[in-house]
């Protein structure tokens, strides 16, 4: 009887319960990414995700934790070869080519054992703290998540300095060079009255909803947490760092002088920049790129009236006080100033726009010396009033674009209000996109009028040609044996930066490889579909409708990019807003 009934239901004849039904494929996957980035939920709580709720505790670092991450991720790799993409839907093909990747990348970085360096020049475990202390707090719950994370500090940074150790032991760190000086940020919060500490900082600001009797009870708990807790285990890390890790960090540059690693340097570039290009390709890429942006700068630098020659044109603007603020307000002025007057003419360029709003403030004294010029995000966009003499108002219009509005805090925004995509696509954030794009914004500042003078044209093309330089010395230090020296040169030469600035970048291409390889590869790629729209559309090509079609994506490899404009030509330029086109 079951052999006739098997048959039966083969020939469609033979009624099957609803619950033996075999699963459709676009089902299959769904329940695979969700179970997954549930679980990934709990094994990462809001790190460096300002949209995720405030939790009570660090995430596990032990070599335990990190090999069952490991192996979850395998499992998941498995089952997604279960699934044949052909038979998704078109909306979960798009899913399944961003998911994929991400899940070989976690693969790839766990095998590689990453989390054995988490520190280098730019970011570590310690600072990102830093960053959850400067999120808006908006509940009772969130300050007393808060306060459970500062008491989980001691074993957190425990695991970290036994990861530390071991890199140290096979020769994976960071380059001795570039931890210069970085110990002032342990020393920071290690050091100080606990009401003056970063890690204090949501109870000096408003905590709204609070009773004071409340807001009084909490502060004191927390001023105690950080004074017996927090500053002890800060003052272990920073003997550690001081004493034992920074002395014995490798003396060599290139990430293909790691254990490795010429596969860990390949598979930085597939993480980074989402395209399987070798270094020496990328390398040829950064050289003609810089040529043709040379060459517009000296155009520019013309149409000043400048006299002189390139070389003295860097220096005169690198010198003369009429191209710096003053005061660090004057600086937050100004990119306030012209934050406004981008939305002022966004409706112009974009059909969607985002309901969430960003605050501007100065990146954090204990940052500011190491830090980049300015860095944005859902809610913020950080301005680094540091060392003045050094922070020119000719680029200040190019980093306020990519920073914050249509930048960083306008795309990211965006990706957060598509509540119809999976939360993993919500929030992922893919370097080559998400740099590509506002990188592309500068750009995009010279057809919407935001550079007023050649000077702020120069600033542009010179922070154009700042991250084309990118990829000849990423690739130069970590695959073609530069030194130190070479990179610096090299920025020198081809770029207006001031040289606090070039420092600072050289060292922080040196210490995270292939991450500065994603902005012009990103950007280079969103220009070139853009061309390909505008050719094959002509009249019918909308510039909102265009945009709309890239945001709507949310952070994706950049493949996925390119598909979606192909489809978007297909359609005749129809956006995914036609009502807002």
């Amino acid at each position: 009887m079951r052999h006739l009934c098997i048959f039966l239901a083969l020939a469609g004849l033979c009624w099957v319960p609803a619950h033996a039904k075999t699963p459709s494929a676009d089902a299959k996957f769904r329940a695979i990414y969700a179970a997954e980035w549930k679980w990934r939920l709990e094994q990462f709580p809001d790190q460096e995700d300002s949209q995720k709720p405030i939790a009570d505790h660090l995430p596990k670092e032990d070599p335990v934790t990190q090999q069952m991450r490991l192996q979850y991720w395998q499992n998941v790799l498995r089952k997604l070869d279960g699934v044949p993409r052909d038979r998704l839907s078109a909306e979960e093909q798009v899913n399944y080519d961003v998911y994929r990747p991400e899940i070989e990348d976690f693969i790839a970085d766990a095998k590689f054992r990453d989390y054995e360096m988490p520190a280098n020049s730019d970011s570590a475990f310690w600072t990102d703290l830093g960053y959850t202390a400067r999120r808006p707090f908006k509940t009772l719950a969130d300050y007393k998540n808060w306060i459970a994370q500062l008491r989980d500090i001691p074993r957190y940074f425990h695991e970290q300095v036994a990861n530390m150790r071991a890199g140290l032991a096979r020769g994976f760190t960071p380059p001795r060079v570039t931890l210069q000086g970085r110990e002032k940020s342990i020393a920071t919060v290690a050091e100080g009255k606990p009401e003056d500490n970063p890690l204090y900082t949501p109870f000096k600001e408003p905590m709204v909803g609070l009773q004071p009797a409340e807001q009084a009870r909490l502060k004191a708990e927390a001023a105690q947490v950080i004074g017996q807790i927090v500053q002890r285990a800060y003052a272990d890390l920073l003997k550690f760092f001081r004493d034992e890790y920074v002395p014995r960090t490798r003396t060599t540059l290139a990430a293909e002088a790691l254990p490795d690693g010429k596969a860990f340097y390949r598979q930085k570039i597939r993480e980074f920049t989402t395209l399987d290009l070798s270094p020496a390709e990328i390398h040829q890429i950064g050289v003609d790129e810089v040529a043709k942006l040379h060459a517009r700068m000296v155009e520019v630098m013309r149409e000043t009236g400048f006299k002189g020659d390139f070389p003295a044109f860097q220096q005169f603007l690198r010198s003369d006080p009429q191209f710096y603020a003053k005061t660090p307000q004057e600086l937050l002025n100004r990119a306030a100033w012209i934050a406004k007057v981008f939305d002022g003419k966004a409706s112009q360029y974009f059909g969607y726009l985002p309901r969430a709003r960003f605050t501007i403030k100065p990146v954090p004294d204990d940052l500011a010396p190491f830090y980049t010029s300015g860095r944005g995000g859902p809610g913020i966009y950080l301005v680094n009033t540091y060392d003045l003499p050094h922070r020119p108002l000719y680029n200040l219009v190019a980093l306020t674009l990519h920073e914050s509005a249509p930048g960083h805090a306008f795309q990211m925004p965006i990706a957060l209000e598509h509540k119809n995509q999976p939360q993993f696509r919500q929030h992922d954030y893919i370097s080559a996109y998400g740099e590509g794009w506002a990188l592309y914004c500068e750009t995009l500042g010279v057809e919407m009028g935001m550079y007023e003078t050649a000077y702020d044209r120069f600033g542009m093309l010179g922070w154009q040609i700042w991250r084309a330089a990118r990829l000849v010395v990423d690739t130069g230090i970590h695959s073609q044996g530069w030194t130190r020296e070479q990179a610096l040169k090299y920025m020198r030469d081809y770029t207006a930066l001031p040289e606090h600035e070039i420092e600072t970048e050289v060292d922080r291409y040196i210490a995270w490889p292939g991450q500065a390889l994603s902005y012009y590869l990103g950007e280079m790629a969103i220009l070139k579909a853009r061309e390909k729209a505008q050719d094959a559309l002509g009249p019918n090509f909308n510039i909102r409708a265009f945009h709309d079609a890239v945001l709507e994506l949310g952070s994706v490899p950049l493949p996925v990019l390119t598909a979606r404009i192909d489809r978007f030509i297909a359609e005749g330029g129809k956006g995914p807003y036609p009502e807002m086109e």
